[in-house]
Formats: C-alpha cells, structure tokens, sequence
C-alpha cells in the first residue's frame, strides 16, 4: 500500500497462512477419522471371522477353502486395523508440521508486530512536528494556521522591537522546529528502510513455508493414496489365496472323500430269493385226525 501505516498486504498474507494452517487441521481430522472407520471395520471383519460359523460341516476340499476365506477374512481386518495405525501416524506427523510452522511463523510476526508499531509512533510523531514547525511560520510573513488576518502596522518604536523580539524568538523556535522536524523525518526513514527489509524478508519466508506446506499437504495425499492402494493390493492378494483354493475344488473328488468317510462296507446286500412256502404245504400229506366219539345223552 502507498499509505506507510498501512498493513493491509500484510494482513492478507497472515490470512492466506492461517487459511492453509486450517486446512491442514482439516486434513489431519480427516486422517484420524479415517482412522476410526478403518479400525472399527477391521475389527468387525475379525469378529466375523472368528465367531460367526461357517461352513464347519463341509468336508476336505472345500472345507480347506472355508478355513482359507475364514483366515484370510481375519488377516484382512488386521490389515485395516494396522492402516488405521498409520493413519493416525500420518495425522500426528501433519499436526506436528503444522505445529512446527506455527511456532517459526510466530517469531517472523513478533517482528514485524514491533516494527509496525515503531514505525506508526515514529510516523505519528514525524506529522505532530511538522504540523508544529508549520505553526511556527512567522505572522506578518506569512499567515499562522488558524489565524484569520495579518498583524497590524507597527504603531510605536516600543511596540517594534516588542515585535522584532518576538519575531526572533518565533523564528529560532521555527528553526528548532524545523531541526527537529529533520531530525523526525531522517529517523522515519531509517524506520521505513528497516520496516521495508524486513517485511521483504518475512513476505520471503511466508513465501517458503506455503510452499513448503503445499508440497508436504501434495506428499501427504499421495502418500494416503498409496496406502490405499496398497491395502487394496494386499487384499487382493489375500483375495487370490482364497481363489487358489477354491480352483482345488473338486466336485467328484469330495463326494468321493464322503463316501470313503462314510462307508459301510464293499459288498451290497444279496439278492433276496423267492421261496414257495405254499406249494410246500400243499404236497405234504397231512396226519389223520381221530374220528371224534359222540357223546351219548
């Protein structure tokens, strides 16, 4: 800004960092959220794996793929509790940094907080001893601020040299005025050459820590991509173990396994073969009875 109190540039770059300080803090809540969800999953998929039945009945081949998915379900979850581990790492590295900027930016700001204010006293006080050196111009010459007319003429001798050493005495503490006016501004600009240096040097160091934060902000979500996509990999992995034990399978293979498990034995019942037990009866003669003896009344 052209006005020298200005800090108006100043406070929109202050703005900008606590702006991207935010973000990170955003960020960072976002890591540990994920966190949460990603251990909370984790342990679900473990409880699943562990109490829940599955399977317990099937028998060799694809029981073994039961017991693998069961595993692998279980590896899977302890893989989505550990993500969460580095996440909330990750979190505690942006908090750190965040932490880290604050505390060097903070110094750069007490700087420049204290040269403001010297250079607002020093301008303050540049303008209170001009405006004084201004009133001290001599009436008759010129006008005073404020005064509404010239002085009179000069009606007596007495009255002259009354004026002659008043004049001289306004014109030596218009000289002091004006020395110290001098004097004021000489300062001012020594306060306005450092004020500018450093400003320059705090705008560069700003300058470097969003830069620095931008790239660490870039790094961090690529570095969270990554995670993910290793996660995803290792779950596909585990994924294909589960696959490679399914193509084991067989179908003819386990009913046999079942069969063998369950037999009985090697030899089927005999044929049941018809006997005539009727014929038979017929053809045997049958014993004589006694004749029954009637009985007499």
């Amino acid at each position: 800004s052209t006005d020298l109190t200005s800090t108006v540039g100043y406070d929109s770059i202050i703005q900008h960092l606590n702006d991207g300080r935010k973000n990170c803090k955003e960020f960072e809540d976002f890591l540990k959220e994920r966190a949460i969800i990603e251990e909370k999953y984790g342990k679900e998929l473990i409880n699943l794996s562990k109490k829940k039945p599955c399977g317990q009945t099937e028998l060799k081949y694809v029981h073994n793929a039961v017991c693998v998915l069961l595993l692998w379900i279980d590896n899977v979850g302890q893989g989505h509790i550990q993500l969460a581990q580095t996440l909330r790492e990750e979190a505690k590295k942006m908090e750190e940094f965040r932490e880290k900027q604050k505390l060097h930016r903070k110094k750069i700001e007490l700087i420049m907080e204290a040269i403001h204010k010297n250079r607002n006293v020093q301008y303050k006080k540049t303008m209170e001893v001009k405006q004084t050196c201004c009133c001290f111009l001599p009436c008759g010459l010129t006008r005073r601020r404020g005064c509404s007319q010239a002085l009179p003429h000069f009606p007596s001798l007495s009255r002259f040299w009354q004026l002659f050493v008043k004049l001289a005495q306004t014109k030596s503490a218009l000289e002091d005025s004006d020395r110290s006016y001098q004097q004021s501004v000489t300062t001012l600009e020594k306060v306005r050459e450092e004020w500018q240096k450093e400003h320059i040097k705090a705008c560069e160091f700003f300058e470097t820590q969003e830069c620095d934060r931008i790239s660490y902000v870039r790094n961090a979500l690529w570095l969270h991509v990554n995670q993910l996509s290793l996660g995803c990999v290792q779950n596909d992995e585990k994924y294909e173990e589960i696959r490679k034990s399914l193509e084991m399978c067989s179908i003819e293979k386990d009913v046999d396994f079942f069969v063998n498990l369950r037999k009985t034995g090697s030899l089927a019942p005999a044929p049941v073969v018809y006997e005539n037990y009727y014929n038979t009866q017929r053809n045997v003669t049958p014993a004589r009875s006694p004749v029954p003896v009637p009985i007499s009344r």
